[in-house]
């Protein structure tokens, strides 16, 4: 009987062969595997424990795994690796579908979980026990540590190692019973306790833990170790590519022993690439825990945080995330990439989609002394000049307006092109104004700036043709809106390092969160949740999704305008 090996889609199409140009080294491997016959399709999975928060660094493998099953017209699945309920809540999984759905990784309706495979799982570790290949070990978690041995040499062999087989099978059936004690027993492979790679040295494959699981309540009190659970699922689901990171890289021979003592027809493939890192960002789950538990932080969606609630919150989108995957690469060599490269992608993504608009982040009173008083006037505003498509809208101008405290000064210095007394400048889309004299109040502060207007000079241009060296811009003193406005910086001091060298502990910087009180135009007082808008000269900002009320948005700056990161020459 001739059997059709050849590579298809789910709707039977054939997959056509990759151009070879620009391909990463895992599509070269599954060509090969495609090619050889050795697989039929393509099967990937994203399989996240949910024990916290995703971060910019899942994204990368939710963003590959999705992809390469989408680009050969396979199957994507979500599975959550929930073998250790000390750590798993509800709110984990239900944050990390969120997520993986707003990276717009589409899974479906094929989200499972290690729990859904427990008793396979169990019936496997029979199996493996009838063989002679696991036995249960007597010995503490201190104890198998001295019997492990080191990088230089072999362990010792567990005491319990050569039980027999049916004195195995009476023992693991009473472990799930629970006649044990946490810690009291545990399960072992039975591989070489010998080997060069220490993984291999007879590893847990099942410990007491008498804990109620989120999906499974009571009814187990033995749950599997992740490197025994791992391929399994894997090899249930009918995974083709198990793709993880280089820490695993040291696991594969024990994930490649479970599969074949499994005895799975088509095992699945491991394949493991360099995790996406970040330059003096904090990124590790356990780091982020903490500043959670500790109050540190407003939660996991806190956006001084790189999880991808925290950057969604902050106003990231998905295409830009995408965009820095795709920068970033898919290898094996491991790098850090800097966040100026995040932000790169981010500022590229909105330039075209953002409205301009004008805000004050630190306002000063500007008083027109030769506008008419109680006279204003309409002034048509582009929405955003590199895009047509978005059209414009109407602001208001009047004798009394705000202008930022920075685009004035007293005493101006050196090659200072605002506004000065004695010097003209245009106010954006309205007219040239020049600073006759100032206020201040009893700290010392300019509190109004006053100034004439040239009504010749509608619309920014003078018709005698002469020119202003400085543009600020301005709100509408009578109609404007004021509005909380969170400026972020780093949430660790980059001067000091990431983590103290002596206690381990973060660097915190105390200026990670700025908030003012913003004078804005009308329209953005009507903001909605996750409305980005560009700030003119002061950034990319996102109404909060969670602190935002209508009427009373609150905006997170996403970005500032300046960017100190260049695109690599090629």
């Amino acid at each position: 009987m001739h059997t059709d090996n050849t590579a298809r889609k789910e709707d039977g199409s054939v997959v056509e062969p990759l151009n070879g140009e620009n391909k990463n080294f895992i599509e070269m491997e599954i060509d090969k595997d495609l090619a050889s016959g050795r697989y039929d399709h393509v099967h990937t999975r994203f399989p996240p424990e949910p024990n916290g928060y995703l971060h910019i660094g899942h994204a990368k493998s939710i963003l590959l795994n999705y992809g390469l099953a989408k680009e050969y017209g396979g199957q994507f699945n979500l599975r959550f690796d929930d073998t250790n309920p000390t750590k798993e809540k509800s709110e984990f999984v239900e944050a990390i579908i969120d997520n993986v759905r707003w990276l717009g990784a589409d899974f479906g309706d094929r989200i499972y979980y290690a729990s859904d495979y427990f008793e396979e799982m169990y019936d496997i570790a029979v199996k493996i026990i009838r063989k002679g290949h696991a036995y249960v070990s007597d010995l503490s978690a201190e104890e198998m540590k001295q019997y492990r041995g080191t990088l230089t040499e072999p362990g010792r062999e567990d005491p319990s190692r050569n039980r027999s087989v049916e004195e195995n099978l009476d023992l693991f059936r009473r472990m799930r019973e629970g006649e044990f004690a946490d810690g009291e027993k545990t399960l072992r492979a039975k591989i070489d306790m010998a080997s060069p790679n220490i993984n291999m040295r007879d590893p847990i494959l099942y410990r007491v833990a008498h804990l109620s699981h989120q999906r499974t309540g009571d009814r187990w009190c033995i749950y599997p170790m992740y490197d025994f659970a791992h391929p399994i699922e894997d090899g249930i689901e009918g995974i083709t590519h198990s793709i993880c990171t280089l820490e695993f890289e040291d696991h594969r021979p024990l994930y490649d022993w479970v599969v074949d003592e499994a005895e799975f027809p088509n095992p699945p493939r491991q394949i493991e690439f360099a995790k996406l890192y970040l330059n003096n960002i904090v990124t590790g789950k356990r780091y982020i825990k903490k500043l959670v538990e500790q109050n540190i932080v407003d939660g996991w969606d806190d956006p001084r945080i790189v999880s991808i609630s925290g950057l969604r919150r902050r106003g990231f989108t998905p295409e830009s995330i995408k965009r820095f995957v795709e920068m970033a690469g898919v290898s094996k060599s491991q790098a850090v990439n800097e966040y100026a490269a995040l932000e790169y992608c981010i500022r590229e993504d909105l330039k075209p989609k953002a409205p301009r608009m004008l805000a004050v982040l630190d306002p000063v009173r500007l008083v027109i002394d030769n506008y008419p008083e109680g006279q204003s006037e309409e002034l048509e505003v582009p929405n955003n000049l590199e895009n047509p498509e978005l059209g414009s809208r109407k602001v208001t101008f009047s004798r009394e307006l705000y202008i930022e405290r920075d685009d004035f000064m007293a005493e101006p210095a050196p090659k200072y092109k605002r506004l000065y007394p004695g010097n003209e400048v245009r106010l954006m889309y309205a007219y040239f104004v020049t600073a006759t004299s100032f206020e201040t109040g009893a700290d010392g502060r300019v509190t109004t700036v006053h100034c004439t207007y040239d009504p010749a000079t509608r619309g920014g241009d003078a018709p005698d043709g002469r020119k202003v060296k400085g543009t600020i811009h301005w709100v509408n003193a009578a109609d404007c809106g004021t509005v909380k406005t969170r400026l972020y910086e780093n949430i660790v001091d980059e001067s000091k390092g990431v983590y103290d060298p002596e206690t381990g502990e973060l660097n915190l910087n105390p200026h990670s969160l700025t908030e003012v009180q913003a004078k804005v135009e009308p329209a953005l007082i009507r903001a909605k949740a996750f409305d980005r808008f560009q700030f003119i000269r002061n950034g990319f900002f996102c109404a909060d999704v969670k602190d935002s009320a209508e009427g009373a948005p609150v905006f997170n700056r996403i970005v500032s305008l300046k960017s100190s990161f260049k695109l690599p020459v090629k």
